[in-house]
């Protein structure tokens, strides 16, 4: 079951645009300098700064021109290893 939040999908998509461009920007990319790193058209690229919208294989690309994918692979399996959340200070204490 899904927990109740109040990120929707855009947010979402506007944060890792905005990463991204931080990212580029940090490492001192053109545009057409990721491009050629990431194989991801020129086009492509502005298209997602600018309005957010990519496909999933694309985005990994870019995201491995300017980071390691372990990092963003480690994000999903963050959930499998918190297997319980304590939900309250008694059960925290109780541990």
């Amino acid at each position: 079951m899904a927990k109740l939040s109040l990120l929707s999908a855009s947010d979402v998509q506007s944060s890792l645009c905005e990463w991204l461009i931080s990212q580029r920007k940090n490492s001192k990319l053109s545009r057409e300098k990721l491009a050629q790193r990431s194989t991801v058209p020129v086009s492509t690229i502005k298209k997602f700064e600018t309005t957010g919208q990519i496909s999933l294989r694309q985005f990994l690309l870019l995201w491995q021109s300017v980071d390691e994918l372990k990092r963003l692979n480690d994000l999903s399996k963050i959930e499998l290893q918190v297997k319980t959340v304590p939900l309250s200070i008694d059960e925290v204490l109780k541990k």
